[in-house]
């Protein structure tokens, strides 16, 4: 019987150098696309998906990140003597519940594969899920939700996926699939992570989105440093697919953006306040009037 998915590791442990000097002291998790921070998308993501226990991967300077998830009484209070009720609502989805949340640090960067297994102890053996707080997706249904639910049908294995123009491969993991690759859920034969120029075994690409076999760990253990320098996840899930364990990879619904890139971000800063009523009306006048400058200008 497969066992449901309810832990998630979050990797959190990233200095965010492509966003200095903002993140000299902001952790890059807590930066905001319109009134919500990033880490607060990947949570809300990861409740949806039926996820009860959250594993961050941290390292120094991030305690930001951890104070977020707490309890502000005085915050609260005052809220309650304005009678601002509708904030107070918006703060609870902020607050987690004692023993809910853990943290454990990554002392050193050594890749995502390493700092998923710095989470081993927590995992225990049990399936697991991964989420990169970097890949924001928009989608009617959120992207976890959508693979516990084609989970439920495969076990074993799943990746996010997506497909990438040709000339990007080497930018991404790259799945090597079973077949003509068609349909949502697609049996994978190999990974390769950024592949050379030209060498890639097909342009579906790996998006920060996993649910893992807890025999991952065990592959971690014994990975050696690969692409970059670094201990890669997918090096391990390939050593899951070469051991004829099952490994899918799983074309979501939803637009992927990456917010760890800066243009990436304010693409999705963007597109999340047109899809706020109280904000849409406004924010598109000003980039019609925008477009309409940068016209003239030319």
């Amino acid at each position: 019987m497969k066992r449901k998915v309810t832990k998630a590791i979050f990797p959190v442990a990233g200095l965010g150098t492509r966003f200095l000097p903002a993140t000299k002291s902001v952790p890059k998790e807590i930066m905001t696309l319109v009134d919500r921070p990033l880490i607060q998308y990947a949570i809300d993501e990861a409740r949806a998906a039926g996820i009860k226990e959250f594993i961050f991967v941290t390292s120094r300077g991030k305690s930001a990140l951890e104070d977020y998830f707490d309890d502000a009484p005085v915050l609260e209070q005052e809220l309650r003597r304005k009678g601002k009720t509708d904030l107070l609502e918006t703060l609870k989805a902020t607050t987690m519940d004692s023993g809910q949340i853990a943290y454990v640090r990554q002392h050193k960067a050594r890749g995502l594969g390493h700092a998923v297994w710095c989470a081993r102890r927590l995992v225990h053996n049990e399936p697991f899920a991964v989420i990169l707080p970097d890949d924001v997706i928009a989608a009617d249904t959120p992207c976890l939700q959508q693979m516990v639910e084609a989970y439920a049908e495969t076990g074993g294995n799943m990746v996010a996926a997506m497909e990438v123009p040709t000339e990007k491969t080497s930018s991404y993991g790259i799945l090597d699939p079973v077949g003509d690759a068609l349909g949502a859920t697609v049996p994978i034969k190999g990974m390769v992570e950024k592949p050379e120029a030209g060498s890639a075994p097909s342009n579906l690409a790996v998006i920060g989105r996993y649910i893992l076999t807890p025999q991952v760990m065990k592959h971690l253990n014994a990975v050696k440093s690969g692409a970059g320098g670094e201990i890669q996840l997918t090096d391990a899930i390939a050593r899951e697919i070469e051991e004829g364990h099952g490994v899918h990879g799983f074309r979501f619904q939803g637009q992927r953006y990456d917010c760890g890139s800066k243009s990436g971000f304010l693409q999705a800063t963007v597109a999340f306040g047109l899809a706020r009523p109280d904000l849409r009306d406004e924010l598109r006048d000003f980039l019609s009037d925008l477009s309409s400058v940068g016209y003239a200008a030319q």
